[in-house]
């Protein structure tokens, strides 16, 4: 298995409030996160590298995660635990009041990946049978579109489309989706923040997944064809590819 994370602050932004990075626990596995921060005050760095800190430190001293059961069971108590942190330190820190941040969240096994997120920072799969988004998002346009009050294509370029309904350390408590899927030799995984999304259509993102570069090339040129397109917002990615069925191998 191989990764790669990457980030860019954009053309726009003064600031990058996004965080990410892949991580491996005492056996070697891995777990991919991109967070993407909202506040003023820069408290939206505060809040993603919370929550990455957090998800961080508990992985690195976490034993194999065997089933897709202990998987999700793990994501869900340390991301929990991780909203209670942030939520509170915005209540304690004036600066800080009504921070939060999105967060996209993988643990990659040599048997399955499972998936969580809460916000509008995503998570795709680009396998055998084709490019496919996996998570949902917790948007107020997402939310018109499944109710059927606009189309996906109104949707692309409402006025209203970075208003997110959930995130993490806004409210006291937070619901988590969270999936697991089979994840085989070959396949590759693409988190990443709006900024990307946003920016870089499906097709494109298929086109760059999809050259014959490395994974370090191909995150590139997703960064710089957001930034090409107008890079508004902090662009943030990580991309990981499984390869021979274990997680040895190079990269992160």
């Amino acid at each position: 298995m191989k990764a790669v994370y990457m980030t860019d602050r954009g053309r726009i932004r003064q600031h990058n409030e996004d965080n990410g990075g892949v991580f491996t626990n005492k056996s070697g596995q891995r777990l991919a996160i991109v967070a993407d921060g909202m506040g003023g005050h820069r408290a939206g760095d505060v809040a993603s590298e919370m929550a990455l800190t957090n998800l961080q430190n508990v992985w690195r001293e976490t034993e194999e995660i065997q089933t897709a059961d202990e998987a999700e069971a793990w994501l869900k108590t340390n991301i929990e635990n991780g909203n209670t942190l942030i939520y509170e330190h915005s209540k304690k820190v004036s600066e800080c009041e009504g921070m939060g941040t999105t967060m996209v969240a993988a643990i990659c096994t040599d048997r399955f990946t499972t998936v969580a997120n809460i916000g509008d920072s995503r998570c795709y799969i680009l396998n055998e049978t084709g490019f496919q988004q996996l998570t949902d998002d917790h948007s107020l346009v997402n939310e018109l579109v499944r109710t059927g009050q606009i189309s996906k294509e109104d949707a692309e370029h409402h006025p209203m489309k970075n208003v997110v309904l959930r995130a993490l350390g806004t409210e006291e408590s937070v619901s988590i989706d969270i999936k697991t899927i089979i994840f085989e030799e070959g396949d590759l995984l693409l988190l990443c923040s709006d900024g990307l999304s946003n920016k870089v259509t499906e097709s494109e993102m298929i086109d760059m997944l999809e050259s014959e570069t490395d994974l370090n090339a191909k995150a590139s040129s997703l960064i710089e064809l957001a930034n090409n397109h107008g890079g508004e917002d902090n662009i943030t990615l990580v991309i990981v590819e499984f390869l021979d069925g274990s997680n040895s191998g190079d990269g992160l």
